[in-house]
């Protein structure tokens, strides 16, 4: 898979490697897989993510997560009570109060690989605005939530719920700390994210 290859750095084939200059400058450009796009840009964007194969993997991930930032003892912010029961080994101190977290713990809708963001909803993030969570996010999602753009990940949403269409729609696309902010990302609710990304196909 495209994706082994980003994440352990493992060589291409020579023919793989096709030089730009053998390349006419009429030839249209090489579309990279979803998921190797979307472990570009999200890693550009300066998020952290752990690429896990099974479920086990994920806990160990998240348990290293806990241990490296010492959230441990820290009350976790949880709207999506799924999480809770999915995680239940952790006995996680949930609460629904934002000043009382020392993290968000939380599913997304989509991963968008154009521009390596994640699409949430009111499904994750309830009414509340990005600037108000906290600043650091542990999300989880599977690589059966990896779309092009962001117009293929709201038809997605919008497919799951013909009953009842989910609001407050927005992406998180800047994992990068206040200092390492540009003019580009003037305005915009930075977090310290990180994916815990589950192989499901």
């Amino acid at each position: 898979m495209s994706l082994f290859r980003k994440i352990f750095g493992l060589k291409n084939n020579p023919e793989d490697n096709i030089k730009s200059e053998e390349r006419g400058k009429y030839m249209p450009e090489i579309k990279l897989p979803v998921d190797e796009q979307f472990t570009i840009n999200f890693k550009a964007n300066g998020g952290k993510f752990l690429y896990c194969e099974n479920m086990q993997e994920v806990q160990d991930s998240l348990h290293s997560i806990l241990k490296e930032n010492n959230w441990g003892d820290g009350k976790v912010l949880l709207f999506d009570e799924r999480l809770n029961e999915l995680f239940k080994d952790f006995k996680f101190n949930t609460t629904k109060r934002i000043s009382e977290s020392t993290f968000f713990f939380s599913t997304c809708e989509y991963l968008i690989s154009d521009d390596g963001s994640l699409l949430i909803s009111s499904n994750q993030i309830a009414e509340k605005k990005l600037k108000e969570l906290p600043d650091n996010f542990v999300i989880y999602a599977t690589t059966s939530q990896f779309v092009q753009n962001i117009g293929e990940g709201l038809r997605g949403i919008k497919g799951k719920n013909r009953e009842k269409i989910p609001t407050n729609i927005t992406t998180i696309k800047h994992f990068k700390t206040v200092e390492d902010k540009d003019f580009l990302t003037y305005g915009s609710s930075s977090k310290n994210l990180y994916l815990l990304l589950l192989e499901d196909l």
